[in-house]
């Protein structure tokens, strides 16, 4: 049975990219507590070639995703790598002006009505998070920190991927089980 709706975005995770190796790797992700809104756009254009009066060949590119990732509170640590920050030895994160962001994969999971789905986006970078603050009125409303994304393809096996999303079955159990204790690529284990 195949779901009809899905919803509740939650286990987030976050998997930088492993820079001392050649081929795309990733470091282990790691968990980001507080997921509240995970929004792509897709990117890309639409060309349409008219001959005989009328539209003839339509050719569509697919250049990723921009997208916004909105979190109860990323951490310290987190935007440290993810920015090209520092914390000192005080504590404190540091905001660097040419801080270089790190490239990432993200991976998340978004219940369905009949099965969860898993989803991974292999190459995204991190602009400097929005965040509002506020004084505290008769009522705490906690604010979010909002991170704008560009998600880009990657090559792997000849191909130009973007993104993965894997449903439990009865083939993938072990690579569905194991979805967050590593970045998964397409046709890996099978």
């Amino acid at each position: 049975m195949d779901n009809k709706v899905i919803f509740g975005l939650e286990q987030v995770h976050i998997a930088f990219k492993d820079t001392t190796k050649t081929s795309a790797d990733w470091k282990t992700p790691v968990a980001i507590p507080g997921a509240v809104r995970f929004a792509p756009t897709a990117q890309g254009q639409e060309s349409t070639f008219y001959a005989d009066n009328g539209p003839y060949f339509v050719a569509t590119s697919n250049n990723g995703y921009t997208a916004e990732l909105e979190m109860a509170l990323v951490p310290d640590t987190i935007l440290a790598e993810m920015l090209g920050w520092e914390i000192d030895s005080n504590g404190m994160l540091v905001e660097f002006t040419d801080g270089i962001p790190k490239e990432f994969a993200l991976m998340g999971q978004v219940q369905g009505d009949v099965k969860n789905r898993r989803f991974v986006y292999y190459n995204c970078k991190a602009s400097r998070p929005a965040k509002e603050l506020t004084t505290k009125g008769e009522n705490t409303e906690p604010k979010t920190d909002v991170l704008t994304l560009t998600i880009l393809p990657i090559e792997h096996n000849g191909k130009r991927i973007v993104k993965g999303t894997m449903e439990l079955n009865e083939t993938n159990a072990t690579a569905y089980n194991g979805f967050f204790a590593a970045v998964t690529l397409p046709g890996a284990g099978a």
